[in-house]
């Protein structure tokens, strides 16, 4: 409950933030007696759709620490600490980046996520439950997935996306409800009518359900970019043991927030895969089967 409740304070916090700054300056009136400004739109609709996804990722490493409550691991007090800073390190320093932040946080389920704004100042953190149940080999492959995401730059090229999908979604949908307005209006002129706000939350709502799909879709292709990166890190058999392992596990919690879609498993999907941050393990595993496969037929 601690955790959700800071990710809804946060996020109210960014949307208020946002919300003062488009007041005093102004961008929020779009709505002119003699129609929409278009200019005025388009800025408000990238300011409110994009800023606040830039907020977050600045922020992550903050809100993993005080949500997920990730202990950084500073000095390390045991040996496998050490291995895990040795190791993280070892990658980064393979992938041509940074040493990331390496973290312990307290989750039953197996899992492990990237985080952060840059390349050279991430975060990659690890549950105590893949400490627990995973095998030295296939922790070092959930480490080098991980790093992989960092090197590849998802997470800016996430929120990228994500901002500039929210910025259509809301333009779209204002142009729609001053449509469905002007439609409507009375002989006496009209204004902003209550069909509009109703128009305009419906588009919104459908757009948003078709930019989802959108945003999925390209994270569920960029795991299979970063499966590939963490086999080249740590070996191709032990990133496909690591998947088996996740996929033999009973536990499969989903990470919260903007986390989920950078956690080496996405859960159980519940919905249609349309609406999956992450593809079937089976997938995932045949996809990296097949790479040795091939590799193999070459070197032969």
């Amino acid at each position: 409950m601690k955790r959700v409740l800071l990710f809804m304070a946060t996020n109210i916090a960014i949307l208020a933030v946002i919300s003062v700054v488009m007041r005093v300056f102004g961008f929020d009136h779009y709505m002119t007696q003699n129609g929409l400004d278009y200019r005025a739109l388009a800025v408000f609709s990238i300011l409110w759709g994009s800023v606040g996804s830039f907020i977050s990722l600045a922020m992550s490493k903050w809100i993993a620490k005080k949500s997920m409550g990730v202990e950084i691991i500073e000095q390390p007090r045991n040996a496998d600490e050490q291995w895990l800073v040795d190791t993280v390190r070892r990658q980064a320093e393979a992938a041509g980046i940074g040493m990331p932040d390496v973290g312990v946080f307290q989750s039953p389920s197996p899992n492990a996520f990237a985080t952060g704004m840059k390349k050279n100042d991430a975060l990659v953190a690890v549950s105590t439950g893949l400490l627990q149940t995973m095998k030295r080999n296939e922790v070092e492959a959930v480490l080098g997935h991980e790093v992989a995401h960092v090197a590849n730059g998802d997470m800016v090229t996430m929120a990228l996306l994500q901002g500039v999908l929210n910025a259509f979604v809301i333009f779209f949908s204002r142009i729609i409800g001053y449509a469905i307005a002007a439609a409507s209006r009375d002989e006496r002129g009209g204004g902003y009518t209550m069909g509009s706000f109703i128009g305009t939350i419906i588009a919104q709502i459908v757009l948003g359900f078709l930019a989802a799909i959108i945003i999925n879709s390209f994270s569920r292709w960029r795991e299979f970019h970063a499966d590939e990166g963490g086999s080249r890190l740590a070996g191709n058999q032990n990133m496909i043991d690591a998947l088996k392992a996740l996929q033999r596990s009973t536990r499969t919690e989903k990470l919260e927030g903007e986390f989920a879609a950078f956690g080496i498993s996405g859960g159980k999907a519940t919905l249609a895969k349309l609406f999956s941050t992450h593809p079937p393990l089976e997938d995932r595993i045949a996809a990296l089967e097949k790479a040795q496969y091939s590799s193999n037929q070459v070197i032969s």
